[in-house]
């Protein structure tokens, strides 16, 4: 059923007259940058950063969410954090920052939601081993934040916003900031000057407020969960907890080892009304001065006793050597046209992929977008299909 025009009209005024309530830093919808220059249809209902959102969800790299892995890999719990909860849970922190910011929740959503598409099976892991098969095979490095961008604007062509886009390359979840300011403009030749800085190995800030909001939520929503799930699955112990920093137990009021069992809920309660208290009558976003100490503390805490942990990381030389043949078979379908491999099947056919993308790209090229975009899951599958001996279903009868 068709809305009136006039419904349109009136819906169209309500959500001008909620925009006149964001605050004076917020990205107004109306200021949204297509490559394609397309106005989107029916604003009042789908306004641009929300389809935005849509589109990502609809995509086919968010499918492989899913079974991406957050921090443990090769673990059977259900209860540990995947990417598809991640990005969940740091959607939510950082709309709900800036709705008490007065910021547009459509933007961050969209953001939050597109932020991790591009980490490669086997969490950061895998991104530490596809960089040098990259950086061997003279395409550069690899980078997950740049590969979000590359999923949704070249491999499938989203047609998202600047904005969203810029969000998605300019998060940074291992770099601590105590404050961020805007940076540049919202314009693709600001964006290509970001793009072309990080994929050399530098940093850059979001141009808008919303996407500062999602770089500081990214942290949060890691932080206190990553701790509760390394002690889900026993990477750490009661010894790793002793040497956990004394200004974080103060600053989160952390009394006995029980309490670490909590530590994400206190966590969350604690930096989210840090960050809006200190944000709120400010020009950037931005964690107070002891929140920022104990984030870094928590931060460099995380990175001894959990993500470099010789448990965790004990598969590492298998996990490399199977990446390591993956990408030279799959660079070899390649070049000798077997249609019938993975990557064609999955790929270069796909009906999803943009011709424009597949045309463009060069073995190595399609090698590192088909691997990053598996699942953990997807690449055992692949991995088994090249090196196991396929079996033969036969009856045999007897004389």
């Amino acid at each position: 059923m068709e809305i009136p025009p006039q419904t349109l009209d009136r819906m169209a005024k309500s959500m001008a007259d909620r925009e006149h309530l964001l605050s004076p830093r917020a990205t107004r919808n109306a200021d949204y940058l297509r490559r394609s220059g397309h106005r989107t249809e029916e604003p009042a209902i789908r306004p641009p950063f929300s389809r935005d959102a849509d589109r990502i969800i609809h995509s086919k790299a968010y499918s492989r969410y899913v079974d991406k892995t957050q921090v443990f890999y090769l673990v059977e719990n259900d209860h540990i954090t995947h990417r598809v909860l991640h990005v969940q849970l740091a959607s939510k922190i950082a709309r709900t920052i800036g709705r008490a910011l007065g910021l547009n929740e459509d933007l961050i959503e969209a953001v939050a939601l597109g932020h991790d598409i591009g980490h490669a099976p086997y969490g950061h892991l895998g991104e530490e081993i596809l960089d040098d098969l990259c950086r061997e095979n003279g395409i550069g490095g690899f980078r997950h934040n740049v590969q979000s961008v590359r999923f949704l604007d070249t491999v499938e062509d989203c047609d998202l916003t600047v904005q969203v886009l810029d969000g998605i390359l300019c998060h940074n979840g291992e770099v601590h900031n105590q404050s961020l300011r805007v940076e540049g403009e919202a314009g693709w030749d600001s964006f290509s000057e970001k793009l072309e800085r990080i994929e050399s190995g530098g940093d850059a800030l979001p141009c808008t407020s919303e996407g500062c909001v999602v770089r500081c939520a990214d942290s949060i929503s890691y932080l206190g969960r990553d701790l509760a799930d390394a002690l889900e699955v026993e990477v750490i112990d009661e010894r790793d907890l002793g040497e956990f920093p004394e200004n974080c137990i103060d600053f989160f009021g952390i009394a006995g080892e029980e309490a670490f069992y909590d530590i994400n809920r206190r966590v969350l309660d604690v930096l989210i009304r840090d960050i809006i208290a200190v944000s709120y009558d400010s020009d950037c976003i931005a964690f107070s001065d002891e929140a920022s100490a104990c984030v870094k503390a928590f931060k460099d805490f995380n990175m001894e006793h959990i993500y470099m942990n010789p448990k965790l990381r004990r598969n590492a030389e298998k996990i490399q050597g199977m990446y390591r043949y993956l990408f030279g078979r799959v660079v070899e379908d390649i070049k000798e046209e077997r249609m019938d491999s993975p990557v064609y099947e999955e790929l270069i056919r796909a009906p999803w992929a943009s011709r424009r993308y597949i045309d463009a790209a060069g073995p190595a090229e399609l090698a590192r977008d088909f691997i990053a975009g598996m699942t953990d899951r997807y690449f055992e599958q692949v991995f088994r299909r090249y090196v196991l001996p396929e079996r033969v279903q036969s009856r045999f009868r007897g004389d």
